[in-house]
């Protein structure tokens, strides 16, 4: 039994060796989980590779509009919950086609949550690929000029009643 425990943790190290890559450092984040920080070094970093994300050809407006809600709602990380199910109660709704595939480019194609509130916030430059109508629209609302109270991300049943 132990022998066959010892084969078994040699494999798995020898698969995590095998998989493991230095992450991509640039402006555009690598398709994998980081958890990295803006000021570090990523030097000692393994990235988990995800798949590529994939536009939904043929999607319903409707059927994708309710999917940004639940997306835009259920993030990684409590910051960008807030700030995108706020910003798609505001303007998911009335957006254009071309808009929306922006939108679900820019939630759904980064991995790493940091980067998207980075950008959203102005904390780093954000990459030619996700600038836009949508990202500037994003980064006018994370400015809060009206110094709304965002605590809170409003709940799904509510958002539910304004996507019609």
């Amino acid at each position: 039994m132990l022998t066959v425990l010892l084969a078994i943790a040699k494999l798995v190290t020898r698969v995590c060796l095998a998989t493991w890559r230095p992450t991509v450092t640039g402006m555009v984040s690598a398709r994998g989980y980081r958890g990295d920080a803006p000021q570090d070094t990523r030097g000692d970093l393994i990235e988990i590779p995800l798949p590529p994300w994939e536009e939904r050809v043929g999607e319903p407006i409707e059927v994708k509009k309710r999917r940004l809600l639940y997306e835009s709602r259920k993030r990684g990380m409590l910051e960008n919950c807030i700030l995108l199910s706020l910003f798609a109660k505001q303007y998911l709704n009335t957006m254009s086609e071309n808009q929306l595939q922006q939108y679900d480019r820019l939630i759904n194609e980064p991995s790493n949550d940091w980067d998207i509130y980075y950008w959203a916030t102005g904390a780093q430059p954000t990459p030619d690929v996700y600038q836009g109508e949508v990202m500037d629209m994003l980064k006018e609302f994370a400015k809060n000029r009206d110094q709304e109270q965002r605590l809170d991300a409003p709940s799904l049943e509510y958002l539910e009643k304004e996507i019609h």
